[in-house]
């Protein structure tokens, strides 16, 4: 086992052991939260056909919902740190249920912007307090907890060509009201965790205070700290932008190129999305055990040979890569997040609200933007020069060790 990778965990409890119930309940809620983020995305092939939606303007959707919960998460973040705020779950889900009826009825592309932003500020209430339950639950693997958490969110948007083929396509635009069933769900599930988080506040408030926040408090941040967080943010910035790439954009690729029907493309947008959730579980285990640098890097590298082929192979040669690509990529989705979290301790939300609500808000400027190149240049062009983003994974190798983080939030 990587001694590096375990050197921080050995200053934990040994026999501290994660809480799986309140784990596995806040992965299903994060799951009932992204699959209804992930009926937007999930709509733009029928938006696009009903309303002659252009793609800068679908590019245009997708950042009213996610640059709100860009904005908005870190926001939240900082300011439960200060005061957590347990019932602040329910009511978020509350905003996006509000959003998605109305998503359901919007008659005009300025409902859609209005209801999607709904969407957006529920998501950016939920996140930071949800990764701050699963840091609390956690017990001595961070990693581990962190995974079950992110891997509900990453499959819940999976769940977009299944929602696409099975529910949007037969119904069309109203076919996204009957998600507020899935809210309402959602919204019984956190008052649950509502009250277990504010029964550990009023039982033992210094002890909760701890897990929630961090045990390690400083005055600001050192220069060493300001840079590798940058770095971490860039690397989201490219994983995050090819990942919307795909999501948003893949499947008007596959019907122009392959001549497949809208039915036939979300096959391959499934393919991708689910191997990407399962790559974001095994994330968090493999960074327990070999370091959440080693996993970080090869996540963005080991992807480069197949994101560049894929826009120049056959359809079932890329299906495949697609799935490779998925899985490896996102191994680094949670590890990024508990990488932030310990290299800024005391910070819990608000490191979670910014490496999360980056990568939401990355995907709304790449959502405009990679939209607006597929207009400018041609959607196959864009495609192609997406593969070859995740090469920015080269700056992974300029990350300090797990140790050396350790070592950095050790009492002077």
């Amino acid at each position: 086992m990587n001694q590096q990778a375990i050197l921080p965990a050995k200053a934990q409890k040994a026999s501290e052991s994660p809480m799986y119930k309140i784990l596995f309940i806040i992965g299903l809620c994060h799951l009932l939260n992204d699959s209804i983020q992930a009926v937007v995305p999930a709509m733009f092939p029928i938006l696009e056909k009903s309303m002659g939606l252009s793609f800068t303007q679908l590019g245009i959707i997708a950042f009213a919902l996610n640059m709100i919960s860009s904005i908005m998460q870190p926001a939240v973040g900082m300011i439960t740190d200060k005061k957590p705020m347990p019932y602040a779950l329910p009511i978020g889900l509350t905003f996006t249920l509000f959003g998605i009826l109305g998503l359901g009825f919007a008659s005009s592309f300025l409902m859609i912007v209005l209801s999607v932003v709904f969407i957006g500020l529920g998501s950016a209430i939920f996140h930071p307090e949800g990764s701050r339950v699963a840091y609390m639950a956690a017990g001595s693997r961070r990693g581990l907890a962190q995974s079950i958490y992110q891997v509900g969110g990453n499959t819940g948007q999976a769940l977009a060509p299944v929602i696409t083929a099975l529910i949007l396509v037969p119904l069309g635009q109203i076919g996204a009201s009957w998600f507020t069933i899935v809210a309402a769900v959602a919204v019984i599930l956190l008052l649950y965790i509502a009250n277990w988080y504010n029964q550990r506040l009023l039982t033992s408030p210094v002890t909760a205070k701890k897990k929630s926040t961090g045990v390690t408090k400083k005055d600001g941040l050192t220069r060493e700290v300001k840079n590798t967080l940058a770095l971490i943010l860039l690397l989201i910035f490219a994983r995050t932008w090819y990942s919307s790439g795909i999501t948003n954009f893949y499947t008007f690729y596959v019907i122009k190129e392959y001549s497949l029907t809208i039915k036939e493309s979300q096959i391959f947008l499934f393919a991708f999305l689910v191997s990407g959730a399962v790559g974001t579980f095994f994330g968090g285990p493999l960074s327990d055990r070999f370091g959440k640098k080693n996993i970080i890097s090869f996540s963005m590298l080991a992807t480069v040979p197949f994101s560049i082929l894929i826009p120049y192979v056959p359809s079932t040669v890329a299906f495949f890569f697609l799935i490779l690509t998925g899985f490896i990529l996102m191994t680094s989705f949670s590890v990024t997040v508990v990488y932030a979290q310990e290299l800024v301790p005391g910070k819990i939300g608000t490191m979670s609200g910014l490496t999360v609500g980056l990568a939401f808000g990355m995907g709304a400027i790449g959502s405009v933007g990679l939209g607006y190149i597929a207009d400018l240049i041609g959607l196959q062009s864009m495609i192609t020069w997406l593969g070859v983003l995740p090469l920015l994974g080269l700056i992974a190798f300029l990350l300090p060790t797990d140790q050396k983080i350790w070592e950095w939030n050790q009492p002077k």
